[in-house]
C-alpha cells in the first residue's frame, strides 16, 4: 500500500469522525477462562487460545505464556502496525524492519515478599531496527509519530484506571 491508497482508505473514516466524534469510539475486549488445569488463564486470541501462567521467577516452568510477555507482544504489534502506517503515510521506504520490546519486573512485588518492590513492569524499552534511505530528520519524525499514535504505547505512558466489573 502506498501513501495515496492509505489516505483514500482512511479519508471516509476521518471525515465521519470529524462530524460525529462518537463514531470513532471503539469498544475492544479480551476474554479468558479457566479452561485449562493449573493456575492458568486461557486467553482467546485471533490465532487461537493462549494459556497464560506463572513466569519462571514466580514458580512457572516456562511452558505457559507469561502475561508480561503478552503485554510486550501487544506493544510490539501495535507499534509495528503504527510504524508501518506512519512510514507509508510519510512515503518513507523502510526495509528489514524488526521491532522489539523489553521490560523488567521484580518478582518480589508480585509474590508479596517485599512491599517496597514494584508490582508490574518498569523500564519498558521499544526498539526498531530497520534500513532506510530517509534522512535523520524524517526518521526522527517517523519514530515520534509512531510513539504518538500507538494505542498501547500511549496507554502505558498515561495509564488508565482499571475498573472492576
Amino acid at each position: 500500500m502506498d501513501a495515496s491508497s492509505l489516505r483514500e482508505l482512511q479519508k471516509p473514516l476521518k471525515d465521519t469522525y470529524k462530524t460525529d466524534p462518537s463514531a470513532a469510539v471503539a469498544h475492544v475486549h479480551a476474554e479468558g477462562s479457566f479452561a485449562d488445569p493449573g493456575i492458568t488463564a486461557t486467553v482467546a486470541t485471533w490465532s487461537g487460545p493462549v494459556r497464560a501462567g506463572f513466569h519462571p521467577t514466580t514458580g512457572g516452568d516456562g511452558s505457559d505464556a507469561c502475561s508480561a510477555d503478552m503485554l510486550l507482544q501487544a506493544l510490539v504489534g501495535c507499534a509495528g502496525v503504527t510504524f508501518r502506517s506512519v512510514a507509508t503515510a510519510m512515503s518513507i521506504d523502510v526495509r528489514d524492519v524488526s521491532v522489539r520490546a523489553d521490560g523488567t519486573f521484580d518478582a518480589r512485588g508480585t509474590l508479596g515478599t517485599d512491599r517496597e518492590a514494584r508490582v508490574g513492569m518498569s523500564d519498558i524499552g521499544l526498539t526498531f531496527t530497520f534500513d532506510t534511505d530517509a534522512d535523520d530528520a524524517k526518521v526522527d519524525k517517523l519514530l515520534e509519530l509512531t510513539e504518538r499514535y500507538c494505542v498501547v504505547a500511549q496507554t502505558l505512558n498515561v495509564p488508565v484506571t482499571i475498573q472492576r466489573g
